[in-house]
């Protein structure tokens, strides 16, 4: 996003110039000081009727007529920018300005949705239940005033652009999420992603079944396709309609599944589910043990010994979940 301020540019290059070109004027043909030659400069176009520093030769007398005559028109174009400037909000929208690259600054560990469409406003208010920092990045205008009315971190620009991912603190975020429409679009975004942070989790969207090879070999986590995941739950609710209304409750309860990763200094290393206390009544379900070679383990054994990085996937209660987590750390 441009820094409103950017606009006094002009206006402040002008005068620049109209100061640089009496200070010189001056010292050519009177052979002032650089001191005497601007403030001479000075008192001749802001014509508040000093008298002259020194004497002026006929030369340096046609000189001061042309520095009037340009510094004036100067000036006058000068003042109806800046009002023009001012009168259209310009410092309001600067304070806005740096507030929202303040927000953006703040955050660490968060989301970055490439594209705020009706996909992208939705996996918004997904992570805001689940409590998750995000910041988006649009291009569209009517997409950038949602963004403004909502209150969210936003970055106005090309989600493709290294400059913008780096407005949206892509070093220092956990993952990205494209949900732009145009694939071609999607694969440049994920390939500045991953040149920017090669650690970094992508998920990307894709609208055509072409285009998913495409965007992992350009270096996507995941890839999803809409219509795919639209047509199979369709087909599930079709064919088990209560076990997904199940789910879905169970979901809609304060229930859900998380993902926690056993810490390298973790006092459950090498210690079975069953003696880490994982098995215990009242306590979220270990549903599955990921190694970090890849090797899993559904609905583990109690004698399975946890190892460093190993990603737990738990089934319970926001709190259950904050329990293990804590635990397992």
């Amino acid at each position: 996003m441009r820094n409103p301020l950017l606009n006094f540019t002009r206006p402040g290059l002008l005068l620049c110039v109209v100061l640089a070109y009496g200070t010189v004027g001056y010292m050519l043909i009177e052979h002032w000081t650089p001191l005497d030659a601007s403030f001479m400069t000075l008192i001749t176009i802001s014509t508040v009727g000093y008298g002259e520093v020194h004497q002026l030769s006929t030369a340096g007398e046609l000189f001061s007529a042309s520095l009037i005559l340009g510094g004036i028109g100067a000036m006058l174009w000068v003042f109806g920018i800046v009002t023009e400037i001012l009168s259209t909000g310009a410092l309001a929208e600067y304070r806005r300005w740096r507030s929202l690259e303040s927000r953006r600054n703040a955050l660490r560990n968060h989301f970055i949705i490439c594209g705020y469409g009706r996909m992208g406003s939705q996996v918004a208010k997904e992570l805001d239940e689940n409590r998750v920092q995000m910041v988006v990045i649009d291009h569209n205008a009517e997409s950038v005033m949602r963004l403004r009315r909502e209150g969210r971190v936003f970055v106005e620009g090309d989600a493709s652009s290294e400059e913008m991912l780096r407005e949206a603190g892509i070093e220092r975020a956990r993952g990205l999420i494209s949900t732009v429409d145009s694939d071609e679009r999607a694969v440049y975004i994920v390939l500045a992603a991953r040149a920017l942070n090669p650690d970094l989790y992508i998920l990307s969207r894709a609208g055509l079944p072409d285009s998913i090879r495409r965007l992992e070999l350009a270096g996507a986590h995941r890839v999803i396709s809409p219509y795919r995941m639209a047509g199979r739950q369709i087909v599930q609710l079709a064919l088990r309609p209560n076990l997904v209304n199940m789910m879905e409750s169970m979901l809609q309860g304060g229930i859900g599944v998380e993902e926690v990763v056993v810490g390298d200094g973790s006092p459950l290393v090498g210690r079975t589910l069953q003696e880490a206390g994982l098995l215990k009544p009242g306590n979220s379900h270990v549903l599955a043990v990921r190694r970090q070679d890849g090797q899993l383990y559904v609905n583990p054994d109690s004698d399975l010994r946890l190892q460093a990085s190993d990603m737990l996937i738990a089934l319970g209660s926001d709190l259950q979940l904050q329990k293990l987590a804590a635990d397992v750390q």
